[in-house]
């Protein structure tokens, strides 16, 4: 059983993950970055650009999964550099601060919350995200073409490039492309017919957007939303 609800941290969501059947199905990419929770670790996801699966048996997950874009901040590390991975929080901060924080989340008796808390707390520490890839996102977000997206934020096609590694682990057009796929599936999941999910979400014509579906998840549109 998987539940979310939005954060006090801007744009985040918390989360939680409860298995109830042999397996877990893929991660999907979403252009955001997580902090997780899972039997006694505390972990980062990085952003992915393919289906993640999580590996071993089922267990359960909590999670808070950022504003795409901001968790490099907070975590004082590029994005590009935990592109399709999961790591240890203690292979990116010092050892004795990811015990006192693995403490106070097993201490708490909801990790999810306790996740969350340690976000807010980190973020009223650190700088606070760049509005303006804000923007990009929500441009991208609203199918702008990513040179329009550019030249409305005032970024030559380099300095734009090389924020976007920095801030969403790939450049501009993969992060559109997923944030495209996103609506797509939001669409279709809400039972929208495929031909005009892929009018509607940007895509040229339904073979180009079971394409990308394909691609980006590893398995068909139907069978992807036959999952849940």
């Amino acid at each position: 059983m998987y539940t979310e609800w939005a954060s006090r941290l801007t744009g985040a969501v918390v989360w939680t993950h409860t298995p109830e059947g042999a397996g877990a199905g893929p991660v999907l990419p979403d252009g955001c970055m997580d902090l997780l929770w899972s039997e006694g670790r505390l972990l980062v996801a990085g952003p992915d650009t393919r289906p993640y699966v999580p590996e071993g048996p089922p267990r359960s997950w909590a999670g808070i999964r950022f504003f795409p874009g901001t968790a490099p901040t907070l975590l004082g590390v590029p994005a590009h550099e935990l592109r399709d991975l999961r790591v240890d929080l203690a292979d990116l901060w010092p050892g004795d601060r990811v015990r006192r924080l693995r403490a106070r989340v097993e201490a708490a008796p909801d990790p999810a919350t306790a996740l969350e808390d340690i976000a807010v707390d980190r973020a009223a520490r650190t700088t606070p995200p760049d509005r303006l890839l804000r923007r990009l996102v929500e441009r991208l977000d609203e199918g702008w073409p990513v040179s329009a997206t550019a030249a409305e934020l005032g970024l030559g096609a380099r300095t734009l490039h090389r924020r976007c590694l920095g801030a969403f682990g790939y450049g501009p057009k993969t992060l559109a492309r997923i944030l495209r796929l996103q609506r797509a599936l939001a669409l279709a999941r809400a039972g929208t017919p495929y031909a005009e999910t892929a009018v509607r979400a940007g895509y040229a014509d339904q073979p180009h957007l079971a394409r990308d579906v394909r691609q980006l998840t590893g398995m068909p549109l139907g069978r992807l939303l036959a999952r849940g």
